[in-house]
């Protein structure tokens, strides 16, 4: 079943500039801060202040979300053990498939606005009371962990939802790349900043939980200023539906009775099944390596400062790539390529990497590849998945897009979860695993075909 065309209220003019810029019939003078900003992204008069807000709205949720993720590590560690990582995907999976139905019926029933203050709330008093319990001197570190999990692509699918019902299809493709800077910067500086708090102050999970819900309670304050101010500028089209609840079927539903939806679904499934197994082949080539180099029991301290200064590197590199890619990169390949020829970017370039891990198993070159696969995950490929839901209606922008961002993408950690267990009792090696992803990331590219293919009916 198709969806009806998203109508652009300003047509979008080729350009011939070296540079990625549209022209609109009857466009304004563009302000200083829109000229800056289009050195980065093709952003038009009166576009500015918005996509700025955005951008930093976007960048205080990841930022939020390290300061978590800091607190989960230190929780999960004294209280749960390594073992609890193992089950807390199925764990969320369960969880969401009561989540999302009761998120679908809260958005069939208010605005967007409230929807998202209602959901916002709901989390920020969630982190006081965790706060609070830790303070009481409860054990909260599996029930975090596992919160946590759910928190994290909630909170991001709903930014990127209301984004997508702000925009127009011709303005998500223009504006989605610089809003994805904030949270490519929020990523990196976030996890800087919560290590230095950590080990520079007396913060404790406490602290950081209380912190996050302030950022959450803040991070709401600026949509609604956003909204405030671009449906100030709509047309009465834009204006009413702001007020519009979102209705419709639910979000299980619509994805089951949408074959692009469906397709969504599915490519969000395989991408986290090979990315996960990408990190599995991974730990365990620098788990062998810390071995090699520190095999006596009594290295057990050099061995550990071995793992740890290598992903501090890892992460501090793909980080810094990723966000070099959204603000450089990102924007121009959306303009040359347009959504679906973006679209194939990262299966290929997995498709590339997991045949050379199959002839060459080793870390020097799989850590590389790693980090150009996990940047360019975090950029376009993510960019372009936000974008993907701009032909669709309203109740998918909201509710299929919270099914597909949440338990799908669970779905998928699942999976892979099983996928390791099993070739590890089979006692699979390196090779077959990354034989295993080429098969993957072969089906990957057809269902990205499939995906292109639909999303050409919705847009021409």
């Amino acid at each position: 079943m198709s969806e009806p065309r998203t109508l652009v209220s300003h047509p979008e003019l080729r350009s011939h500039q070296s540079f990625p810029h549209f022209r609109s019939v009857g466009e304004q003078p563009r302000s200083p801060l829109e000229r800056l900003l289009s050195v980065f992204a093709d952003v038009r008069a009166g576009e500015g202040p918005g996509v700025v807000l955005l951008a930093c709205t976007v960048f205080l949720l990841l930022a939020g979300y390290y300061l978590l993720k800091t607190a989960r590590e230190a929780l999960i560690l004294t209280e749960g053990g390594a073992e609890v990582k193992a089950y807390s995907s199925a764990a969320q999976a369960v969880l969401l498939l009561a989540v999302v139905p009761a998120y679908g019926w809260l958005a069939s029933r208010v605005p967007r606005i409230r929807l998202i203050g209602l959901t916002s709330v709901f989390f920020a008093v969630n982190l006081l009371l965790f706060a609070a319990a830790r303070i009481a001197g409860m054990a909260v570190g599996v029930a975090f962990y596992i919160w946590l999990g759910i928190y994290n692509v909630f909170v991001i699918s709903q930014f990127w939802a209301f984004a997508n019902d702000l925009y127009t299809e011709g303005q998500g493709r223009r504006l989605f790349p610089f809003i994805g800077v904030g949270s490519s910067l929020g990523a990196w500086l976030g996890a800087e900043a919560a290590g230095a708090l950590v080990a520079r102050t007396a913060s404790g999970p406490d602290t950081l939980m209380m912190m996050t819900a302030a950022i959450l309670v803040g991070c709401f304050g600026l949509i609604v200023t956003v909204n405030r101010r671009e449906v100030g500028r709509s047309d009465a089209v834009a204006k009413a539906q702001n007020e519009t609840p979102v209705g419709g079927e639910g979000g299980f539903r619509l994805v089951l009775e949408d074959r692009y939806l469906l397709w969504i679904a599915v490519l969000m499934v395989l991408l986290n099944v090979v990315n996960t197994s990408g990190e599995f082949l991974l730990s365990k080539l620098v788990l062998a390596e810390a071995t090699t180099r520190f095999g006596d029991a009594s290295q057990l301290i050099d061995r550990q400062r071995f793992i740890g200064s290598f992903y501090g590197t890892f992460f501090g590199r793909v980080n810094l790539l990723g966000l070099l890619l959204q603000l450089l990169v990102t924007s121009r390949l959306m303009r040359y390529m347009g959504v679906r020829g973006a679209l194939f970017i990262l299966p290929v370039l997995a498709l590339i990497n997991y045949s050379v891990i199959v002839v060459a198993p080793v870390l020097a070159v799989v850590s590389v590849l790693k980090v150009l696969e996990n940047s360019v995950d975090y950029s376009v490929q993510n960019t372009v998945r936000q974008a993907l839901f701009l032909p669709t209606s309203r109740e998918a922008k909201y509710k299929a897009k919270a099914a597909i961002d949440t338990f799908f993408m669970r779905l998928g950690d699942v999976i892979q979860a099983g996928v390791v267990r099993i070739g590890t009792h089979l006692g699979a090696g390196i090779g077959a695993f990354a034989t295993l992803n080429v098969v993957l990331t072969v089906a990957w590219l057809f269902v990205a075909g499939r995906i292109a293919r639909e999303h050409r009916r919705r847009t021409v």
